[in-house]
């Protein structure tokens, strides 16, 4: 994911001026939850940010050792994804290159 070139694209066009790279970039095509939060998400996080949240999330989740299936740890999930996207400190400093996918 090149920040000013081969970015990755979505299906519906929907853009969004992402609060990770601080610049508008394709979103994602849908709500990602049915909430305040998934509208929020919808709104002002791209499609290459949210990516790399999933891969954050997944970290998260093997770290703490976390079953979604319970109301604990959702709730724990949704306030880490809160704070990477809407904490202090949430972009990324100017020039950031996400790292490259393992292939």
């Amino acid at each position: 994911m090149n920040p000013r070139g081969n970015e990755e694209q979505n299906r519906t066009g929907h853009k969004v001026f992402c609060v990770k790279f601080q610049r508008e970039m394709p979103g994602l095509d849908e709500v990602p939850f049915d909430n305040p939060a998934g509208q929020r998400i919808y709104e002002n996080v791209s499609l290459a940010a949210w990516k790399l949240w999933i891969e954050q999330m997944k970290m998260i989740m093997n770290e703490y050792r976390l079953n979604l299936g319970t109301t604990e740890a959702q709730e724990f999930i949704l306030k880490q994804m809160e704070d990477y996207f809407f904490g202090e400190g949430a972009a990324f400093p100017p020039g950031y290159q996400p790292p490259q996918a393992k292939g």
